[in-house]
């Protein structure tokens, strides 16, 4: 079986989406005023954490100036800024901050993924650049044979449902729903840790560590 690594580095060298492609490079090139010093990452970002892991986290796409600038899932923005105290707390984190690929950090039990590994204008990738994306993430779950996926909000939720065949089953997304999946493990669902969700008090950070607990108890049940 392929290993993550090779499968990272094929991620990595991915150009399938030409607008992806271009605005991915584009944004790398013009940088953030407040970023004008750092060196943009501006590929496709690979998945990231403990290849052992049980528990899978699924995101949407790399932020502009976050994961698109230091290469590295849900690293250097605000949804990061939710998602790692989360995972400090819940025991899956040596540490709650995440800034770059060298600043340390080292997830057990976890690895953290996305539907899309380009960052897309809007943050809004199109259904065919999931399309593209989605056998990566197949060879993903392949690889790492999780017992429990948490899809951080909506469009990871739809993807893991279509992987698994289960997108007519009437199975709705909604914070904290979980459903069996055909491998014995589990899907569980969370609201993105996305500023509009966190500032707005829809994620609250007690739902959010309810998910990461409700994902131990899972992973013992699967």
């Amino acid at each position: 079986m392929p290993s993550l690594s090779s499968l990272n580095d094929e991620i990595i060298a991915c150009r399938k989406c030409p607008r992806l492609v271009a605005w991915r490079e584009e944004v790398a090139r013009t940088k953030r005023k407040a970023y004008q010093d750092w060196e943009y990452w501006g590929k496709p970002v690979p998945g990231f954490g403990d290849p052992k892991a049980r528990i899978l986290a699924v995101g949407l796409a790399p932020g502009a100036h976050g994961s698109n600038r230091t290469g590295r899932q849900f690293t250097g923005d605000a949804s990061g800024g939710f998602l790692y105290p989360a995972l400090h707390r819940a025991g899956f984190s040596n540490q709650a901050s995440s800034e770059s690929r060298s600043d340390g950090l080292v997830l057990k039990d976890v690895y953290i993924t996305a539907s899309g590994r380009c960052a897309p204008p809007a943050n809004k990738p199109r259904p065919e650049e999931l399309n593209n994306c989605q056998p990566y993430l197949e060879r993903e779950i392949e690889i790492i044979q999780p017992k429990v996926i948490v899809c951080l909000g909506r469009i990871a939720f739809e993807r893991i449902l279509r992987i698994f065949f289960i997108k007519d089953s009437g199975i709705k997304f909604a914070h904290g729903a979980a459903c069996k999946l055909i491998t014995g493990g589990w899907l569980l669902a969370s609201y993105h840790p996305s500023q509009q969700n966190t500032q707005t008090g829809k994620l609250t950070v007690k739902m959010f560590d309810e998910i990461w607990a409700k994902a131990k108890e899972l992973v013992e049940e699967a």
